[in-house]
């Protein structure tokens, strides 16, 4: 019998194969030379005394052996400054033309840039255009472009950035174009029915004779390399914040056609912003990476951006104390769950970190206008009246919002959260009368105590959603005892489709929960980007000729207290007159900051510039243990 003992010099011989993961990947087997020290016992004769005889000697030996070993491969992301982040759902969609959501449209603030943006007063800024003018009959908008901005590719095999070429005048014309074209399918085309003969070619049969000459005819040219003209309908004041949307952006038009639908796909995407698509594993992780290609990158701080998708808010605040991510904010991420926010407000660490502000968004149940019972008009008020608006804030959300009683929130030109005379009995001081009064107008429309109501209340998957809507469940309940309330949910991208306005309605819930964020900071963005009957944001599907008229007049009237009028009329229509949805809450940015981001600018319009932030990596990595 003999024993061993094992001296492993490892070297390492074959090179780790590229790690598309970000944040490291699981051990991978690699060939290894291991050195090996074995100590033996060998019996050797020899002659003692003149006699032979065996003895036991120790011999060490040192012996190569190729093996193989897991080997956890090196981080790719080590010594980058990262944003670590979670992403409450999978974005619907990277491509400007199709992009509809909050997600996805915060994800394309950081990776392109339009001809304007936003500062953090929600005042529209120069960005790709270094100035524009407007026609004395304010019909054509032109617009001077800097010519210094690359279309960046980013190759997923050796992270290296090329420029692909200059974004020119026509790939503003391109990306409108390609945003209208019905092929497309954009449900944020109506958006751009201001521009000549926008809504024409939209709408048009793509087989039909004439279709190339809607296009060719389109109120969007490019007189120059680097400038753009655009010539309306009618006169809009507002038209600057339209160009700093995302369906106006530049759309890289080879690239598009080389890989057709696919071409938002990292490795393959162009983009001309701060940030390119490192990775995107769908449904699972989604990262960022900085471009350093961008006109501004010596200003940008953050080089990584990204972390898992994940939607149960409870999961992202427990990686958040965990010190795993450093931001608890949507969008891309989780709000602070409303069931911490007691606890949060009492803790000496937490409490710090916590931040709350006015946001540009109103939360809202769309009743489904089409769709019994709430095709009846008197249904629809008594459901509305029946949610006590103020409890929900203090009881469940908790995060400072505004009891909602009108359509678009404080803030945005136009709003009339500070008219009572709109959805006044929607805000009542004493909820019990309110209560009251909504089971009277329930017993006119033919439902004593809700009897012979049987409906669905649907929501997004998410446990914050989830609890606002057991909580209206219960008031409905209390106020209708004999109605049938169920609660139904389903994945973000899922649901955007079940609520679209011509999807079938025997598919659709009765009830389906909305919010809406200010893309530009006028009431038009929602009077008539959510609810005029040719938006397909419209998924109330509230289709009324008198509120689009109106609604019509406001977007082209240049005088500003007649805007203000016609605002009143489309929000009197809207909630007063035909109770088409029920207008909640009015948001707040409920959010958590690690003390190792120390500027963290907050854009009132979707979309926080993150290349703007900053982040002190020497503290957070002492406060994860790590170099």
């Amino acid at each position: 019998m003999f024993t061993k003992r094992f001296l492993l010099l490892v070297v390492l011989v074959a090179i780790l194969s590229v790690i598309a993961a970000c944040g490291g990947a699981a051990p991978t087997p690699q060939t290894i030379t291991v050195v090996e020290t074995v100590v033996v016992e060998k019996e050797v004769i020899k002659e003692v005394a003149g006699e032979k005889v065996v003895e036991t000697v120790v011999v060490e030996k040192e012996v190569e052996k190729i093996v193989e070993k897991e080997v956890a491969p090196a981080d790719p992301n080590a010594g980058k400054v990262t944003l670590d982040t979670v992403t409450s759902s999978e974005p619907p969609s990277l491509d400007p033309a199709l992009g509809t959501d909050s997600t996805s449209i915060f994800f394309m603030r950081q990776l392109f840039m339009g001809l304007t943006g936003f500062d953090d007063k929600a005042n529209v800024i120069p960005s790709l255009a270094t100035k524009w003018e407007v026609s004395e009959d304010g019909l054509t908008w032109t617009f001077d472009m800097r010519d210094d901005v690359q279309w960046v590719h980013r190759d997923p095999n050796t992270g290296e950035f090329a420029a692909v070429g200059p974004v020119t005048a026509m790939d503003v014309v391109y990306g409108v174009k390609r945003t209208l074209n019905p092929k497309t399918a954009s449900d944020y085309a109506y958006a751009l029915y201001m521009i000549k003969g926008a809504e024409a070619f939209n709408t048009a049969d793509v087989a039909a004779e004439g279709f190339a000459d809607l296009e060719t005819n389109l109120g969007v040219t490019a007189p120059t390399t680097y400038t753009v003209q655009f010539t309306l309908e009618k006169p809009a004041a507002y038209f600057p914040s339209i160009a700093g949307m995302w369906i106006t952006f530049p759309q890289p038009q080879a690239t598009i056609e080389q890989y057709g639908n696919n071409w938002t796909e990292a490795g393959l995407i162009v983009t001309n912003g701060p940030y390119t698509l490192k990775e995107w594993q769908h449904g699972a992780s989604i990262w960022l990476e900085k471009s350093p290609l961008w006109i501004n990158a010596k200003d940008v701080q953050i080089e990584l951006i990204g972390g898992p998708i994940i939607q149960e808010e409870s999961t992202a605040m427990s990686m958040y104390e965990n010190n795993e991510i450093d931001v608890m904010s949507s969008p891309p991420g989780s709000p602070v769950p409303s069931t911490d926010i007691d606890r949060v407000k009492a803790d000496a660490t937490l409490s710090k970190e916590l931040f709350i502000a006015p946001q540009l968004c109103t939360y809202y149940y769309s009743f489904i206008n089409s769709k019994p019972p709430f095709d009846n008009k008197m249904v629809r008020k008594a459901f509305s009246m029946a949610i006590d608006r103020q409890s929900l804030i203090d009881n469940v959300t908790k995060g400072g919002q505004l009891p909602a009683h009108s359509l678009t929130p404080p803030g945005n030109f136009g709003n009339m959260a500070d008219d009572k005379t709109i959805g006044d009995y929607l805000v009542q001081p004493k909820y019990a009368d309110q209560m009251a009064a909504a089971q009277k107008v329930l017993a006119d429309a033919g439902y004593p105590e809700g009897e012979g109501i049987d409906i669905v209340l649907m929501h997004n998957t998410s446990e914050g959603h989830a609890q606002i809507a057991q909580a209206i469940q219960s008031m409905w309940q209390e106020a209708f005892p004999k109605a049938i309330i169920k609660i139904e949910n389903q994945e973000w991208a899922v649901y955007l489709k079940t609520i679209l306005p011509d999807a079938d309605d025997a598919e659709k819930p009765n009830v389906a929960r909305n919010g809406w964020c200010a893309d530009y900071p006028d009431a038009n963005n929602w009077v008539n980007d959510v609810f005029n009957s040719k938006s397909d944001s419209n998924y109330a599907k509230f289709f009324n000729d008198k509120f689009d008229k109106i609604v019509e007049d406001a977007a082209f009237e240049a005088d500003p207290t007649k805007r203000l009028e016609l605002y009143k009329q489309a929000e009197t229509t809207l909630i007063n007159e035909e109770d088409g949805i029920a207008p909640i809450y009015y948001y707040t940015y409920v959010r958590l900051y690690k003390p190792w981001i120390t500027k963290k600018v907050v854009s009132p319009v979707s979309g926080d510039p993150i290349s703007e932030w900053r982040i002190d990596m020497d503290m957070k990595n002492a406060a994860k243990g790590t170099k």
